[in-house]
């Protein structure tokens, strides 16, 4: 018995004596402890957490090389592999996790909306919630900051940019004619439904290498990667009917959405001041087939086609039997994009899209008509070597072909057009210095072969984490863009238009709640000047014309703080002079307004279950000619005001009621002047005020969601 005693005492003795205390001390960057950090090694059961004083200490029995693992909340896991003996008395600093929530941002000139996106300024669903937007993407994206009203038009004119100078992407890839044609004091509507969009980044400003060929903006929208589950969609409308379905099976799913649009009944109802030859009417069909591959990778094939025709006759103070306008309109897009991961964080995208857009224009007896064809192809690799630092780069090919006829009142007929091939190669990283720092740094290189022009564009931007909720960002950016086809199309002798963008942003998020601030100065070159009223095949260009626009936008938005409301306020204020196009002399454009505001909210009503929302729009006077006083744009319109509502009733929980008015008080607004060709007997020009067709529009919907869990709808926050 004293001898087994002894053998266990001296075993024991000799496993005592065979352990190895590790220990050390954690802080943060500044020296604080971090108390309550997980520290063991990897792949045995030793280990403690760190004392108030960030200390730790624990015995292995392990030998030779191990790894320390070290970990808290908020910072990068610290890893180190040595000799156990060597782990004694460590002196250990973690960094700072930079992929928190509370982490920086780099966001100047960007608004993002989706599930992805660490500060949401606006949400996929208020497209189709917001009053003014009647279900169009665009039309919501006019209640940010930075954008104009230009409510004849509809499409986006940024900061102090044409509707030209902004590019519209999905899943990446570029969408050539993004818009319906319409004609005048019609607002013309995006083509694509927002139902099947998952996010949307819109950035008014300093944008990334990676996009090209735009001068003000781009906006990218992302298609929805995987469907919770099969549903139908049906929609009665007062201007149409529309349908939609998706299904599911195995690691596929299919969506298709299709809509036809048809305003002669409502017209019958309620009349505008057009006389209707044939009323407008469109046809809209897409649709998105999407399969996932087992090692996580992503095929998604995107198509849309519409079909849109119209024959009016407006009335003009130089036509007195009006002016005679119709139009046929065919479109049809194709999108493909496929992501992918492999070897050690890398990550593989490609897209292409291609689009054909036929268009036939009848002018009084006047007769255009217009075939565009266009592709994009791009590759991108992106490569993460760590969580402070990440480099993507990637080349694309744009192709256009884009021929025109004219015949003017049944003579002989002008063929003519254009055909441009565009290289371009970019490259892009992030650094990370900490959780408070952060810069994006690209570079982006194009090469028109029609222009024969080799372009190099600069983009920086650099954010920095001032408080718990805050951070200022600044941005600089240098940009290129061909000029528009209606001057390709008569003369190839230009050079790409250019633009350097200078952005200061700061933002305070909380919860429920983002306020931020932007002021930016941007400085036009090479734009093009033509010297007759409109460009034709006896039109001299150039690339003389110059310009700047610089003003600062502010955003607001708050939801919660007041019971089951949802609000946001946009101000932009913008200073802009343009010498182009056939401009005698630099002057404000005619479509820029000086101050523009914003102001939309959204309540719901429990005991009525119903949301019911308005938004109001502002804009300052903008420039038009007045020949009858010295001077060109030398007068200025009245303000723009314009109050809509909507209000969507809850049936029941799969199907609603949507209600809305644009223009509910029917304001008078006046867009500028048509002015006679010739002055009357007094020396004088008579003028006729451009207007829009009707003062306010009504719109009434029936909206019917069959889904699985018999929850969901198409207004999912009702």
């Amino acid at each position: 018995m004293k001898r087994m005693l002894f053998l266990l005492c001296t075993v024991c003795q000799f496993s005592i004596s065979a352990q190895t205390t590790i220990s050390g001390r954690v802080t943060d960057a500044k020296n604080n402890p971090v108390f309550g950090a997980n520290v063991y090694l990897d792949g045995t059961y030793d280990g403690t957490s760190t004392n108030e004083k960030g200390a730790f200490s624990f015995k292995t029995a392990e030998k030779n090389a191990q790894t320390l693992v070290i970990s808290f909340v908020s910072f990068e896991t610290y890893i180190k592999t040595a000799d156990v003996s060597t782990l004694q008395n460590l002196q250990i600093k973690l960094r700072d996790d930079v992929n928190t929530l509370d982490a920086v941002v780099i966001n100047a000139g960007t608004f993002e909306a989706g599930d992805k996106a660490k500060v949401t300024a606006l949400k996929p669903l208020d497209v189709v919630t917001t009053a003014s937007a009647l279900g169009d993407f665009v039309g919501a994206l006019q209640t940010l900051p930075g954008t104009a009203t230009v409510a004849e038009d509809g499409r986006l004119f940024v900061r102090g940019g044409e509707a030209e100078e902004t590019q519209i992407f999905i899943d990446a890839a570029r969408v050539f004619t993004p818009f319906t044609p319409t004609t005048n004091n019609i607002p013309t509507r995006g083509r694509y439904s927002p139902f099947l969009f998952k996010g949307i980044t819109f950035s008014t400003g300093g944008y990334s290498a990676e996009y090209g060929q735009a001068l003000s903006s781009v906006l990218l929208l992302s298609t929805i990667d995987e469907p919770d589950q099969e549903k139908t969609d049906i929609t009665l409308m007062t201007v149409g009917v529309g349908v939609g379905n998706t299904q599911k099976w195995n690691r596929n799913s299919f969506s298709i959405n299709t809509t036809y649009i048809n305003l002669a009944p409502y017209l019958e109802i309620f009349k505008d001041r057009n006389t209707w030859k044939k009323p407008f009417q469109s046809l809209n069909g897409e649709m998105v087939f999407r399969h996932q591959f087992k090692d996580d990778s992503m095929l998604k094939l995107y198509s849309a086609y519409s079909y849109s025709s119209l024959d009016v006759l407006q009335d003009h103070i130089n036509f007195e039997e009006g002016l005679r306008f119709g139009l046929n309109n065919k479109n049809l897009y194709f999108n493909a994009s496929y992501k992918n991961k492999f070897g050690h964080n890398w990550k593989y995208e490609t897209s292409v899209s291609y689009t054909n857009d036929n268009a036939t224009i009848k002018i009084i007896d006047d007769l255009v008509h217009s075939n565009d064809n266009s592709f994009h192809f791009k590759a991108k690799l992106k490569k993460r070597f760590s969580s402070r630092a990440r480099l993507s780069f990637g080349a694309e090919y744009f192709i256009t072909n884009y021929d025109e006829s004219y015949t003017p009142n049944n003579s002989n007929r002008f063929t003519y057009g254009f055909d441009n091939n565009i290289f371009a190669s970019f490259i892009e990283t992030d650094i990370f210095f900490s959780k408070n720092l952060a810069a994006k740094v690209g570079l982006r290189a194009e090469n028109s072969e029609l222009l024969n022009e080799f372009t190099l564009s600069p983009r920086t931007s650099i954010s920095y984490k001032s408080g718990t909720n805050s951070q200022f960002s600044l941005a600089y950016g240098q940009f290129y863009q061909n000029p528009n086809n209606e001057f390709l199309k008569f003369s190839q002798n230009l050079k790409a238009q250019t633009t350097s963008h200078f952005i200061a942003n700061y933002q305070s998020v909380k919860q429920g709640q983002i306020f931020r601030v932007e002021a930016y100065y941007k400085d036009y070159t090479s734009l093009v000047k033509f010297d007759s009223n409109q460009p034709n095949f006896d039109t001299n260009f150039n690339n003389n014309g110059s310009g700047f626009a610089k003003g600062f936008d502010v955003f607001w938005r708050q939801n919660g703080k007041i019971k089951n409301t949802d609000y946001w306020i946009s101000y932009s204020y913008l200073e802009t002079e343009r010498d182009y196009r056939n401009y005698p002399t630099a002057a404000r454009p005619g479509f820029a307004s000086k101050h523009n505001l914003s102001i939309v909210t959204k309540h719901w009503i429990e005991d009525f279950k119903s949301q019911i929302g308005f938004s109001y729009q502002f804009a300052s006077g903008r420039n038009y000619t007045n020949p009858n006083e010295p001077g060109f744009l030398n007068n200025e319109t009245k303000n723009f005001h314009n109050l809509s509502f909507n209000w969507a009733y809850l049936i029941d929980q799969q199907k609603i009621v949507y209600f809305s008015v644009n223009n509910v008080l029917a304001t008078k607004n006046i867009f500028g002047y048509d002015y006679k060709d010739t002055p009357n007997s007094n020396g004088n020009f008579e003028r006729q005020a451009i207007i829009p067709n009707a003062d306010s529009f009504f719109f009434v919907g029936f909206f019917w969601t069959i889904s699985d869990d018999n929850k969901s709808n198409q207004l999912d926050n009702l």
